[in-house]
């Protein structure tokens, strides 16, 4: 359903305001450079700093610029079940393809209250979602045998999983149970080649953003086997990677987008600031390496 490489969209900001026009670029081009989904409104898009009508915004905008070329997975997630709810409903409405849905952070769920989060979300819009696991954001860790019950409760619906936990031995204990139709994409582009070994399909990629180009074609040689190629593009991006992390995401990565494109600029939204001198340095050494400057 969901393969290759699938940017975490950034959310583009001018004078304080979502900078929609600077938006419809960024799909525009992510689509011409070979990127296969789109994720607005995740965690590189700011989300917990948007307004609702913002993302709402931003969900259309994605929806309309993409005009179905590849599919859009809207962030839907909230640590309220009636707002995520809400979100998801208005995603199908604009016409998403699919709905990714973070784990409540700061509530806290056990176990159970995010087997019933999913379940009831699941049960009211006719959305398929892709659950995303973030403990190191959240605080709250989907286990292997919740996302192996929901999967198995709603085929249909919760069709796979974006896994930042950093356990890849979580891929062959959903792929035992699932089956390898049941989509799994890393959220670590620093793992994506081993992710991608041990059975994943791809990855919600930060990187993305930056080098579009560069993390297909890396997608496509490492699902098609080719290990040499799939080696020489990782090791490429590999400085990148850790770059885009060395301050507060998604600082740096704006930061490398100004460098590339005048139409974009540093601006995020507190409480994040703009990237340090220290992180702008490896930004720049990891653009250099790339090949992008």
């Amino acid at each position: 359903m969901f393969s290759g490489s699938i940017p975490a969209l950034v959310t583009p900001f001018r004078d304080g305001a979502v900078d929609y026009e600077a938006f419809r670029r960024l799909v525009d081009w992510q689509v011409e450079q070979g990127s296969l989904a789109l994720v607005p409104c995740g965690t590189t898009g700011e989300a917990p700093t948007l307004t609702n009508d913002e993302q709402h915004l931003l969900f259309a905008a994605c929806v309309e610029q993409a005009g179905g070329r590849v599919p859009v997975i809207a962030g839907c997630g909230s640590n309220d079940t009636q707002t995520a709810l809400w979100h998801m409903q208005v995603a199908k409405d604009l016409g998403a393809d699919a709905a990714l849905m973070v784990a409540p952070y700061y509530n806290r769920p056990s176990q159970a209250g995010l087997l019933a989060h999913f379940s009831y979300l699941a049960e009211k819009v006719d959305l398929p979602i892709v659950l995303y696991n973030v403990p190191g954001r959240t605080v709250t860790d989907i286990k292997p045998e919740t996302v192996i019950e929901l999967a198995r409760r709603f085929p249909d619906r919760i069709v796979g999983i974006k896994d930042a936990s950093g356990d890849m031995t979580r891929l062959t204990a959903h792929r035992m149970q699932l089956g390898a139709g049941f989509v799994q994409l890393c959220g670590n582009d620093d793992m994506a080649l081993h992710y991608n070994a041990g059975g994943g399909s791809g990855c919600i990629s930060v990187t993305a953003n930056v080098a579009p180009r560069l993390c297909a074609e890396f997608q496509a040689a490492s699902l098609a086997g080719d290990m040499a190629r799939a080696h020489q593009l990782n090791e490429r991006l590999f400085p990148l990677h850790q770059a885009l992390f060395t301050d507060a995401s998604p600082a740096p990565v704006k930061y490398a987008l100004a460098r590339l494109h005048d139409w974009l600029n540093l601006s995020v939204r507190l409480p994040l600031v703009e990237c340090s001198a220290e992180a702008r340095r490896a930004v720049d050494a990891g653009l250099e390496h790339a090949g992008l400057v």
